[in-house]
């Protein structure tokens, strides 16, 4: 069964940052792509990352509002996936959720679907 498990959120002031972890159990990392989305309040989903997989050389993309201020790594090792994000501000408020796919050919951000999803874990950026 596969579990996907986030964690690190919080509440800080703007300009600090935070890092959120993605912990995938009970399926390979390599053939994982991995999405990182936020639900801010009033706000349709966002997505902020998209990480593809080892066939599609673990290539990067990321939300033009973040871009520059959030970073995402990824340690096989462990099965997990950061989120690190910089100088925070109060619209980064939400609740955030990664979400994986697998597959063992290439996966090419942006991803149309994602099958196995994280409950979230919240973010707020307020002074």
């Amino acid at each position: 069964q596969v579990q996907v498990v986030e964690s690190g959120g919080g509440s800080v002031q703007p300009g600090e940052s935070l890092r959120l972890s993605c912990v995938v159990h009970g399926i390979s990392m390599d053939d994982l792509a991995i999405g990182w989305f936020r639900w801010a309040p009033r706000k349709e989903r966002e997505e902020v990352s998209c990480l593809s997989n080892r066939e599609d050389k673990y290539s990067l993309t990321y939300g033009a509002s973040v871009k520059g201020r959030f970073t995402v790594s990824r340690d096989n090792a462990r099965s997990t996936v950061y989120l690190q994000m910089n100088d925070l501000k109060p619209e980064d408020t939400g609740a955030y959720s990664c979400a994986a796919v697998s597959n063992h050919r290439k996966l090419r951000c942006p991803l149309q679907r994602y099958d196995y999803w994280g409950r979230g874990t919240q973010v707020v950026v307020s002074s």
